[in-house]
């Protein structure tokens, strides 16, 4: 295989601080950078757009009671699926449900989806090794890393501490380029890296852009017309999308369902590698059980203000995407946020 990926630099950024936060891609789901701050306004209640089924329109009120707070300036909330519906906003949330927003690392769903057809179709093993497959991009020293190592986040890469701006591979040679790996497979740490190189290999695997390929395979056969990736953004495969709550319900859908995926590649979604403390799926899918025993599967995000997230059942009984105006005061307050609301959204979920 040639080295043509090491000359591409389609995808640049003059900003450092976006490269540094996409190195913070490890920090817990709903951590996010301050956005600008916002006028102080006056609390407004949920406003359901539509309710049926067993969803409990009370607990999802309560669920988002209280908006605007020192934690959450407002949200946004929907529910569907075969076991009910609900849709409503809060606090300083003022937009439609519908309303397009940066998703930040949920992007990394959309990569591994376009990852996985390419298994599905003999272009790329999960056992293909990023040594094999981009020759040079990382130091000789490191031990061989693997396509499924890298999709579930167990790929022992470092924390990218000493990330600098440029193209991907800019940004991925600064990553490593101080502190030390952890064996391959031993440790589970989340780590957007991965999905900078998980966009290389698409891009050298097809010869096309990423976002040519991503349009191709998954945009446009969905009819996600409310979804795009950005040309000056910089988180790119990473967490580079934009999107809106019923393009993110229509991908889900058609993920877990198989519209996009053949059988194998599928069950590849639900797959947990053995390794302690792993918390993502061979299809990059985090595995969240529910106070209440409900397993659900999907991705947070974070960008421009917005913490983010898009989960389900594995049947479908319910999905569910929200998003958060998190002010980033306080991760831990915006994962009780995050809990309450899921908890209200898959509460009572046929089983």
């Amino acid at each position: 295989m040639t080295n043509s990926w090491m000359n591409k630099t389609r995808w640049t950024t003059a900003a450092a601080v976006a490269a540094l936060v996409v190195a913070g891609a490890a920090v817990p789901a709903g951590a996010v950078t301050a956005p600008s701050p916002a006028a102080p306004a006056v609390a407004a209640p949920a406003v359901a757009a539509t309710a049926d089924g067993r969803v409990d329109p009370a607990a999802m009120r309560e669920a988002l009671a209280g908006l605007p707070d020192t934690y959450v300036r407002g949200a946004m909330v929907k529910v569907t699926g075969r076991d009910g519906r609900w849709s409503g906003t809060a606090g300083e949330w003022t937009a439609p449900v519908e309303a397009e927003f940066a998703i930040g690392s949920v992007t990394k769903v959309f990569t591994s989806a376009v990852v996985l057809q390419l298994v599905g179709e003999g272009r790329v093993s999960l056992d293909d090794t990023v040594q094999e497959l981009l020759p040079g991009l990382l130091p000789d020293s490191y031990a061989p890393i693997t396509v499924g190592q890298l999709l579930s986040h167990t790929s022992g890469l470092q924390k990218p501490r000493c990330v600098r701006p440029g193209t991907p591979v800019e940004i991925v040679r600064s990553a490593v380029s101080c502190g030390t790996p952890a064996a391959p497979g031993t440790v589970a740490q989340y780590n957007g890296i991965n999905y900078f190189i998980l966009g290389l290999v698409v891009e050298e695997t097809t010869g096309r852009t990423y976002a040519e390929e991503l349009d191709d395979r998954v945009l446009r056969p969905l009819g996600l017309r409310h979804t795009r990736l950005p040309a000056d953004e910089w988180a790119w495969a990473e967490g580079g999308l934009v999107s809106n709550a019923s393009d993110l319900r229509r991908f889900t859908t058609a993920l877990m369902r198989g519209g996009l995926l053949r059988p194998a590649e599928r069950r590849l979604l639900f797959a947990m590698p053995e390794v302690p403390g792993a918390e993502f799926s061979y299809g990059g899918l985090n595995r969240i059980a529910l106070k209440d025993g409900t397993v659900i599967w999907g991705k947070t995000g974070t960008n421009h203000g917005h913490a983010s997230g898009v989960f389900a059942t594995a049947g479908l009984e319910r999905v569910l995407v929200y998003s958060l105006l998190a002010t980033g005061k306080d991760a831990d307050k915006e994962v009780e946020r995050i809990e309450k609301i899921a908890g209200a959204a898959f509460g009572g979920v046929t089983r």
